[in-house]
């Protein structure tokens, strides 16, 4: 029910992935990242809590690829579970258990890797792939890119009705954290509205964080 991209930008070292489902919410079960340790995406018959533990494990030291295989050892029902992961290298790794739905299949590039289940063809994550490895700009706009690529390619099999996209950069929170948990409506597209009404905002937004005395206006009523 599930298509999905992690990556790290190898210029900035962000990490970021985006998600899309038939399934309301999607993003709020599925998406993971931390900033200087990785990205990962848990999907098919969610366990949220492969996210965190795949993070604390590259936290460690560990690859993708060993924080991948520790998941596969400790998870349950991991034969139902997909789980994606980038480190920061750049390295990639991806579970996808037999007992994934439908048609589903996997394919990762130079920092990025894509995974779905349920999806009308099995070229959808190398469309994804191949949309993140060809767009430029900031990760977010390459992480939308790569999403609609995938949607051109197919997408999942049915209608798709949320989708979000998170990223990462130096500090504990989320540099970007946006969602459309549902809609009739293209849910990629929603999310790419609400990216290009944040993305000029998102710079100030931390540095109000960091120190608020050299913040720009909030431009809202009553602010001198």
């Amino acid at each position: 029910m599930t298509f999905s991209l992690v990556a790290r930008c190898a210029e900035t070292g962000m990490f970021g992935l985006a998600i899309s489902s038939s399934s309301p919410a999607v993003a709020a079960r599925c998406s993971f990242a931390r900033a200087g340790v990785g990205a990962v995406a848990s999907q098919n018959i969610t366990d949220p809590s492969l996210g965190p533990l795949a993070l604390d494990f590259m936290a460690q030291g560990r690859t993708a690829a060993e924080a991948i295989d520790e998941v596969v050892k400790q998870g349950t029902f991991i034969d139902y579970r997909q789980v994606l992961a980038v480190d920061q290298a750049g390295n990639t790794a991806i579970h996808s258990g037999p007992n994934s739905l439908g048609i589903w299949t996997q394919a990762s590039g130079d920092h990025v890797a894509s995974g779905g289940n349920l999806l009308a063809n099995d070229a959808v994550p190398q469309a994804i792939v191949d949309g993140f490895v060809s767009a430029s700009g900031h990760l977010g706009d390459r992480l939308l890119a790569a999403m609609r690529a995938g949607l051109e390619a197919g997408g999942e099999a049915g209608p798709i009705h949320s989708a979000g996209m998170k990223v990462v950069d130096k500090q504990s929170w989320p540099l970007v954290d946006l969602r459309c948990d549902w809609t009739l409506d293209c849910p990629i597209e929603a999310l790419a509205q609400a990216w290009d009404v944040y993305k000029p905002q998102m710079e100030a937004y931390v540095q109000r964080a960091l120190d608020p005395r050299e913040a720009p206006s909030y431009g809202v009523p009553g602010d001198e």
